[in-house]
């Protein structure tokens, strides 16, 4: 055990080097790993709600062909075989889509992160909102009209976890899993993450194969915040002899840098001072203009609690969620899974009376925090939302007029029965998954609801993921 985490010598080459790269140009690949040739060329008929072209074997027999545009004739090699459907790659773009564009980043096609830079970014945005219509109108929802929530930057991702690994030979990667995969991709550059975490990739790279004990090092994560930028290292052991290289790291980069040491319950050691985390709004940005409390509203966090990694489009979300409640009209408001108060406290600041309830105590207890020190007057409390039992005797107790939900990709199934059962006036749901969402609008269509407005933000720009927001209103 003397040797746990440390450097080992390397082991000779034995002339296996695992998975090859496969080179990709204009998001096609130039070499593919091997699989059975299908002959004929496919005609690609549209995209799969997961990015994939969708097209048929002679058979009938539907083929999903990864980075293959619609109107494309592809030649395909398929790499997995189903009973009632194949996997399959490009081998050959026989015609080309005049959707199709250079992807923007090197590691396009092996990282596993994003997975539609190869398609205009207008047709990846109106793919998400045909996505959504189609989930709907699959559980009888019919959408009249979706609007977009975009960004302005490309490189969005203010959060990220990077993974380690030291090979056989002593070489060390770090970077993302490809996909569908446990093999971790060596990043030298990332277009998606924010311009001060990118400048952090090869400094960090370099350090690790200074280390001592890099084989002790789990994953790492980044993150940016108006006032701090952190570096946090998972370990399941403090390795001393590598502290000091911690720490000139830190200083010459101008990070808050910490560690995470343990393996179940992990407690989590700052070198220095910790640093304050926190998110900032501006009230008038959101549309709030006669608010009793200052203009910027300030929201602290801890490492591990949730935030979402696109600020510009998070604030935008926020603001067209108060748009649609009129929340400065002093109504009863019911924010369920609530965090650490990201719609709450901006709710509330716009004149509303807020009750929130989230899962985790120790959420509830950061957003009474943040309530606090925004001196504004919102109470909270934990429950489990999935429960029916504590939804019901959340309604009983807290009569509104209007709830809001942002909960996890399960999404708010309990919730929205229950709203099907007690009415009230006006639900905002806000989701990360558009089939739980349509599932859940489906109750709340049926109980007599009818849907008022929707909108797709695109907060994860160049996947096929989105956030979905919809605006439901009693109709009795």
């Amino acid at each position: 055990m003397a040797m746990l985490g440390k450097r080992r010598p390397p082991r000779p080459a034995s002339g296996h080097s695992g998975l090859a790269r496969q080179p990709y140009s204009n998001g096609v690949p130039t070499k593919q790993p091997i699989g059975i040739d299908v002959g004929a060329p496919l005609s690609i008929e549209r995209l799969a709600h997961d990015g994939r072209g969708v097209a048929h074997h002679p058979d009938g027999k539907t083929v999903f062909v990864d980075r293959a545009l619609p109107g494309e004739q592809v030649e395909v090699a398929v790499h997995v075989t189903r009973k009632r459907f194949d996997e399959a790659h490009v081998k050959t773009l026989v015609t080309r889509s005049p959707q199709r564009v250079e992807p923007p980043c090197a590691h396009f096609g092996h990282c596993g992160g994003c997975d539609l830079q190869h398609l205009a970014l207008d047709a990846q945005r109106a793919h998400k909102r045909e996505v959504v219509s189609e989930l709907m109108a699959r559980q009888g929802v019919r959408l009249s009209a979706v609007t977009p929530i975009n960004g302005q930057s490309e490189h969005y991702r203010r959060r990220a976890r990077l993974g380690v690994k030291v090979d056989g030979q002593g070489n060390v990667r770090l970077g993302f899993r490809a996909a569908n995969s446990h093999r971790l991709v060596d990043i030298e550059h990332c277009h998606v993450l924010v311009p001060s975490l990118q400048a952090l990739l090869d400094p960090l790279k370099q350090l690790l194969i200074e280390l001592d004990a890099p084989r002790s090092i789990g994953h790492i994560e980044l993150l940016s915040t108006p006032k701090a930028t952190v570096v946090l290292v998972r370990q399941l052991k403090e390795q001393p002899q590598d502290r000091g290289r911690w720490q000139s790291f830190a200083d010459q980069h101008h990070v808050c840098f910490g560690i995470w040491l343990g393996r179940e319950s992990p407690s989590l050691h700052w070198y220095g001072e910790a640093p304050a985390l926190e998110e900032r709004y501006s009230l008038s940005a959101l549309g709030v203009t006669d608010s009793q409390t200052a203009d910027e509203l300030v929201l602290t966090f801890a490492p591990g609690d949730f935030l979402q990694v696109n600020a510009e489009v998070n604030q935008k979300m926020v603001a067209q969620v108060i748009a649609w409640l009129a929340s400065g009209q002093g109504g009863r408001l019911l924010d369920l899974f609530a965090g650490i108060g990201n719609f709450s406290l901006p709710i509330a600041a716009a004149g509303a009376s807020v009750h929130a309830v989230e899962g985790s105590a120790a959420m509830v207890e950061r957003l009474k925090a943040n309530a606090k020190l925004n001196r504004l007057d919102v109470s909270a409390q934990q429950a489990d939302l999935n429960e029916s039992t504590a939804v019901k005797a959340l309604l009983d107790e807290h009569p509104v007029d209007a709830v809001v939900l942002d909960p996890p990709r399960s999404g708010a199934e309990a919730v929205c029965q229950a709203l099907g059962r007690r009415k009230v006036a006006k639900i905002a749901y806000v989701s990360c998954d558009p089939a739980t969402l349509a599932r859940d609008a489906a109750h709340l269509v049926h109980a007599g609801y009818r849907v008022e407005h929707v909108a797709v933000a695109d907060m994860f720009l160049h996947t096929a993921h989105m956030e979905t927001l919809m605006l439901f209103e009693y109709a009795g």
